[in-house]
């Protein structure tokens, strides 16, 4: 079967992915036993495609989908705390229409960006294997494909995107420095294009995970700063 040629494609073909059986068991377990105060609602509980436009200037990597959240919405950041923080962040600097993401339907719309993962399944404790991450690899390697020609910057939320996301940006057409530039919040790369497209602008963020908002680690402040930087390298504002 060969790859996909659009992004709606792309999406289409993350969405019936069984590749891992481990995140497949959990993701439908999660899905049928569901949290009490969800217990009326019917779960996604597949895999979790990206959001956003097929032609986004900035995109946002996270690490996985929430049990709870994006695994129980269908979409990317939606229905959790982690989201509630991101989306309020990119309302305040213009990145989207409205502050919140309840469900999908709910009117959100992203200006310029596109959401997206280096792992598409919801992994119990949060925690893919490095096998796992990397037979979803193909997904975010055929995604920064379709985008090559519009993208323009990345915000990469946490050391594990950090880490999944840059081996293959060295292979979509940019080249990545070595030693590869190390992971932290406000740490800010120009990659240089190997064939005919433009420098590529990425940043780092802390993680917009409860354990990092709870604690004070990251501020909505320091969110909401990083994305400013990165929106305004990418020209959306």
């Amino acid at each position: 079967m060969s790859g996909p040629t659009s992004i709606a494609e792309l999406d289409s073909r993350i969405s019936s992915c069984r590749a891992c059986p481990r995140l497949v068991d959990w993701r439908e377990q999660v899905a049928r036993e569901k949290r009490a105060s969800f217990r009326d609602q019917t779960y996604w509980g597949r895999a979790v495609p990206g959001f956003g436009p097929a032609d986004a200037r900035l995109l946002v990597v996270g690490l996985a989908p929430a049990a709870h959240g994006a695994n129980r919405t269908g979409r990317m950041f939606t229905g959790d705390r982690s989201g509630d923080v991101l989306y309020a962040a990119m309302h305040a600097v213009g990145l989207a229409n409205q502050p919140t993401a309840t469900h999908i339907g709910d009117g959100l719309a992203l200006h310029g960006t596109r959401i997206t993962a280096p792992v598409h399944c919801a992994p119990p404790d949060n925690k893919p294997t490095p096998d796992e991450r990397d037979r979803c690899r193909t997904w975010l390697e055929t995604e920064l494909h379709l985008l090559a020609p519009t993208i323009r910057a990345v915000v990469v939320l946490g050391g594990f995107g950090w880490q999944a996301l840059l081996p293959i940006l060295g292979t979509s057409g940019w080249l990545v420095p070595r030693p590869r530039p190390k992971f932290g919040h406000g740490a800010h790369v120009v990659l240089t294009p190997t064939t005919a497209l433009e420098p590529l602008h990425v940043f780092g963020c802390y993680h917009v995970s409860q354990q990092n908002t709870f604690t004070g680690r990251l501020t909505p402040a320091m969110v909401e700063e990083v994305l400013s930087r990165a929106g305004e390298s990418a020209g959306i504002i």
